[in-house]
């Protein structure tokens, strides 16, 4: 796989990929720390496909660690400050066990989803967070994948914050409108989706 596309972008690429950064990463911070068991401060949180780290400036309570395979993406991180590895996600493991781990925009990177899920469960002691398009992965499928990872509990959360257009009042709201979120979901927007274990 190549990454020149994302090494072209590295500089500035939170600031610029999203119209709102401070709304979007913030409401998927939000999501990260309540959906499901709620991640207490302190708690580390590894960050995979995480890009420059943006994500890290929303999570201050969090330890947080990135991993992305850009060594770009890596380099602008760092030199924010910020905690990032250069890594494969489908190989990656931490040198210890990690509260949480998140995947955003890049379930789509795995070469062998159960296998990376599974990998995952190895080393996430609390949850996954992970967002999914329903449009292109079937729930059902996802969630057999969680399971035979040891993932038996899942919460989800529709995401409609725009990442290139202006959030807007009305589209969070709809988040919480149950029938009529799922209506919209079947156009546009993501599932933000926690996973964990019952002995968790």
């Amino acid at each position: 796989m190549t990454w020149d596309k994302y090494a072209r972008q590295a500089q500035g690429w939170s600031e610029n990929a999203y119209t709102d950064r401070e709304t979007y990463l913030a409401r998927r911070a939000e999501l990260i720390r309540t959906l499901g068991p709620e991640l207490h401060p302190g708690g580390t949180v590894l960050d995979l496909a995480c890009g420059d780290g943006g994500l890290a400036d929303f999570l201050p309570d969090q330890r947080y660690l990135g991993v992305d395979a850009s060594a770009e993406m890596v380099a602008s991180g760092r030199a924010r400050g910020r905690q990032v590895i250069e890594a494969d996600l489908n190989v990656f493991v931490p040198p210890e066990p990690v509260d949480a781990t998140t995947i955003f925009r890049a379930i789509y990177y795995a070469r062998d989803r159960r296998a990376l899920l599974t990998r995952i469960g190895a080393y996430t002691t609390g949850k996954l967070v992970f967002d999914l398009n329903p449009r292109q992965y079937r729930l059902a499928d996802v969630r057999g994948d969680l399971e035979a990872a040891g993932f038996d509990r899942l919460a989800t959360h529709p995401f409609f914050v725009p990442q290139t257009r202006a959030p807007s009042r009305a589209l969070q709201l709809l988040e919480r409108s149950g029938p009529v979120a799922q209506l919209v979901l079947r156009l546009r927007f993501t599932l933000i989706c926690a996973a964990w274990r019952a002995s968790s």
